[in-house]
């Protein structure tokens, strides 16, 4: 019973992820490493097939074995979160903005002390 909400999960995490590789403010990795979580446990075949593409398994790879994270992936991903506070302080204005500021701060920092 557990194996089908477990792919279901990875399914819903890897079309996340796929918006994501097409929206500039909506991560792709992020949604990817839950779906491999997802599928360890619902398909490993599934899982195995993440790993191996050519273009999202290398990082998902190198965060799996040493929880690495390159400096292009840092630097766009500080990016989108800037250009997310951006946005909110043009839309929403103070104090809003503190919202988005508070999670560049905490997040941008997490990204940005792992290793490369």
């Amino acid at each position: 019973m557990r194996r089908p909400l477990w792919k279901a999960a990875g399914l819903a995490f890897v079309a996340m992820g796929a918006v994501g590789a097409a929206l500039p403010l909506l991560p792709t990795v992020p949604f990817l490493l839950l779906a491999l979580f997802c599928f360890a446990r619902g398909n490993p075949a599934w899982e195995r097939r993440l790993l191996d593409h050519p273009r999202w398994g290398p990082p998902l790879l190198e965060w799996r074995q040493r929880r690495a994270i390159s400096r292009r992936a840092k630097i766009s991903a500080l990016a989108a979160m800037s250009m997310g506070a951006l946005v909110t302080w043009l839309t929403l204005g103070f104090p809003w903005v503190l919202v988005s500021l508070a999670v560049l701060a905490i997040a941008g920092s997490w990204i940005w002390t792992r290793a490369e």
